[in-house]
């Protein structure tokens, strides 16, 4: 071993055979190897380079500017909200507790000296308030806390909802549920006040505070509480309302919708039931089309005639009113004095192009010879013919006189005897659901039969016995079926799609609609295979996703039409008179414009979660009420599992945890959209059963239903064993042999033979 010396250097130098690492190179080889060689770039991938090779003072500037137009965006948005180009403010107010006074609430809002109120006299209850310091409009409404529906139909249209909280409990139960539905349907902005709290005592009031602020936390983790009592507590409440960020709704942002501010009902010349509606309101979200169909809440499509450019019912120069009385009688009616001044000034903004606007049909009107149908050559009619030549003429004894209509009805006992098992099985095969009626009207007969024995044989005593009232009755019924209800559900819990094989029926009859699969995940099925004959009418993409993009973009490059912001009064043809019932009972009326397409009727697939606090059992093909984005709709729906697969295993009860698919039949609408789903009581009321978003349109989603024969074994064998009570037939044996069998265990076999069938000893009580 070598030492250094003591003045040199001592340095290691590497030797010849020391191993030298490839150098790591960053990037995407192939392409810069390609750019390297190729003869000529391209301006696209020249420009690509430039943005990625930009340099690091660069790249600030450029990450400084995106956030600058992000909040400029914003600042925008905040201060068109309400100013003089864009609609009013729409702020709703609900009450979350029994206890909270809206109409004082209200009084508040119009407490302000420096403001102008004009109070609505048809409609929803509320007022719009002009603001000439801040130069906002504001339209405040009250939604009814008892009917469900319009507090959501509100929330569908209303820029901020104001939530009013008692001092105390904060929200009772509807107020917890209501917050419920509109969470899942999506939250707008909004804000929160307290009314009352001024009236507890001092030191009480900071604890009712902290009490406050816990229950807020869960539901609303960011957001302030406001005390309403005074003048200068609404005026800071609205301050809050018109600088705070605004939440987006994206099906609410991509369509133009209004809330109705007067209703008018011109009776058509044929009847006086159907007619033309004027509905009057401002528009909002976006530019609204003539030529397109408008939709509605509650009540269906329509096409419009005509837009008029209408004044609005109070001025839009905020300076001008500054001046005049605040809240005087003098002002109001002056306002509502100009009605013929406004029908002068009425313009005709848009008709309806015939050419272009688009049409009202839903659904295909199939035609029933469009199927394939052959002609019948010779060689099979000559068939035909001999076969009825060789049939057996049956000869029976009849009554005298009787006709031979009247005798194909007379069974013979020895023709019972003697027919032959192909004939029975044609008969149950063509019948076999006539067959189950027919047994239930006997039944129902016989029972019929039996109480009018023993009515002629009650005596007088018994005809004394205590009457029962008919909603005792039904409440006796209701909860008999809600009790079978839930025995099924546990019993589909216990054993997931397990079937008893029917006695009366043979096995290879009653499940002839079903087919055994190897493998539920890998064997092959045609989604067009025996389809339901109401496919024939409706409507199906040849990409839905894609389709939706470009009607998306379309919607962008789309420019004509009245401008958002516009008080506008829209012509709807062919509306029934039913319609206006609601704005007279003060309930909101809301209209959305339709995008294309969106009129059809298809599959619809709801991807939906059972919602916490609904406890009874939802049983598939159940009619439930749907709430998908901004329509509402009654329907059965399916409900089955969610995989990645391309099929999907049939769920007979909605699960109560986990993601379900809900397939149903319903107009097209282009996602992201909410749902909800609804069972209504027979009292009227409302439970949500389920909350989730729109998944898809798309009908050839295939939906399976599985069914599992069970049986019990008899004896077993080292590798074979005797199974009773699967199939009581052994030509449903042989037919049921080419389909394995297993075990829960996972143990697989095969149908070897049918044995004999067991004594009577032996058959199953």
């Amino acid at each position: 071993m070598a030492v250094p010396k003591a003045g040199g250097g001592g340095a290691h130098r590497a030797g010849a055979l020391k191993q030298q690492n490839k150098p790591h190179k960053a990037g995407r080889h192939r392409r810069n190897s390609a750019r390297r060689h190729a003869v000529g770039v391209s301006v696209k991938t020249l420009s690509c380079q430039k943005r990625r090779n930009l340099a690091k003072l660069d790249r600030k500037h450029r990450a400084l500017q995106l956030r600058q137009q992000s909040k400029e965006a914003v600042l925008a948005e905040k201060r068109n909200l309400g100013h003089k180009d864009a609609p009013p403010h729409l702020v709703a107010v609900v009450p979350l507790h029994a206890n909270v006074d809206s109409q004082s609430v209200l009084r508040q809002f119009q407490s302000s000296e420096a403001s102008v109120v004009h109070q609505a006299k048809r409609g929803l209850p509320g007022f719009v308030l002009l603001c000439p310091r801040s130069k906002l409009r504001w339209q405040f409404v009250v939604a009814d806390r008892g009917n469900l529906f319009a507090v959501l139909d509100l929330a569908k249209v209303a820029d901020t909802l104001l939530f009013v909280l008692d001092p105390l409990e904060g929200w009772d139960a509807v107020g917890n549920y209501c917050l419920s539905c509109i969470f899942a349907q999506g939250l707008p902005s909004y804000g929160l006040a307290v009314q009352g709290l001024a009236d507890q005592p001092l030191k009480k009031q900071i604890d009712l505070q902290k009490k406050l602020r816990k229950i807020t936390e869960k539901r609303f983790p960011e957001a302030k509480l406001f005390p309403l009592n005074t003048e200068q507590d609404s005026v800071l409440l609205l301050h809050h309302l018109a600088t705070q960020k605004q939440r987006h709704l994206a099906f609410r942002d991509r369509r133009a919708h209004l809330l109705a501010e007067a209703v008018e009902f011109v009776p058509g010349p044929g009847s006086a039931l159907v007619g033309t509606l004027k509905v009057s309101g401002y528009v909002r979200g976006r530019s609204l089309n003539v030529n397109h169909l408008v939709h509605i809440v509650g009540h269906g499509d329509f096409q419009m005639s005509q837009v008029d450019a209408t004044p609005e019912p109070f001025g839009q120069n905020l300076r001008a009113v500054k001046g005049q009385p605040r809240r005087g009688q003098g002002m109001q009616d002056n306002t509502f004095s100009k009605v013929a001044e406004m029908e002068e000034d009425v313009q005709v903004l848009m008709r309806a192009n015939p050419s272009k606007q688009e049409s009202l049909q839903s659904e295909i009107v199939p035609d029933p010879m469009d199927g394939e149908q052959t002609w019948p050559t010779e060689e099979e009619l000559s068939e035909a013919a001999e076969s009825l030549k060789q049939t057996k003429k049956i000869s029976r004894r009849v009554p005298k006189g009787t006709s031979a209509y009247q005798a194909t009805w007379i069974v013979d006992e020895r023709e019972g005897e003697s027919g032959s098992d192909d004939e029975e099985l044609d008969e149950e095969a063509n019948g076999m659901e006539e067959d189950m009626f027919m047994e239930e009207a006997i039944s129902q007969d016989g029972s019929s039969s039996d109480e009018e024995e023993e009515e002629e044989t009650a005596t007088e005593d018994d005809e004394c016995e205590s009457l029962v009232l008919p909603e005792d009755v039904e409440k006796m019924e209701e909860e008999e079926a809600v009790l079978e209800k839930y025995q099924r559900e546990r019993q589909e819990e216990m054993f997931p799609d397990e079937v008893d094989t029917p006695r009366d029926v043979a096995a290879r009859i009653r499940f002839q609609k079903y087919r055994g699969l190897k493998s539920f995940r890998t064997s092959p099925w045609d989604p067009n295979e025996n389809l339901p004959r109401d496919y024939a009418r409706i409507f199906q993409f040849q990409d839905f996703f894609q389709t939706r993009k470009h009607v998306f973009r379309q919607l962008e490059e789309e420019e004509d039409g009245a401008a958002v912001g516009r008080y506008v009064t829209l012509h709807i043809c062919n509306v029934p008179v039913s319609v206006t019932e609601g704005f007279q009972q003060q309930l909101p009326l809301v209209l959305y414009v339709l995008l294309p397409y969106e009129q059809k009727m298809s599959v619809l697939n709801l991807l939906v979660r059972r919602f916490a606090g609904y406890t009874e059992p939802v049983q598939a093909k159940e009619e439930v009420i749907v709430h998908c984005g901004f329509r509402r709709f009654q329907t059965s729906p399916l409900y089955s599992q969610h995989t990645s697969a391309s099929k999907h295993k049939l769920v007979r009860f909605l699960p109560a945890d986990g993601t379900t698919m809900a397939t149903m039949y319903g107009p097209i609408t282009f996602p992201p959209a909410s749902v909800l789903l609804f069972k209504q009581r027979s009292d009227g009321s409302h439970d949500l059963l389920a909350t989730g978003s729109l998944h898809s349109v798309d009908p050839s989603r295939v939906t399976l239903k599985r069914v599992v024969l069970s049986g019990h074994p008899f004896k077993i064998h080292r590798k074979m064993a005797v199974v009773r009570y699967m199939f009581f037939n052994r030509d449903d044996v042989l037919w049921f042999k080419p389909i394995a069998l297993r075990t829960k265990w996972g143990r697989r076999g095969a149908h070897q033979r049918a044995c004999r069938y067991p004594r009577p000893d032996e058959m199953p009580v």
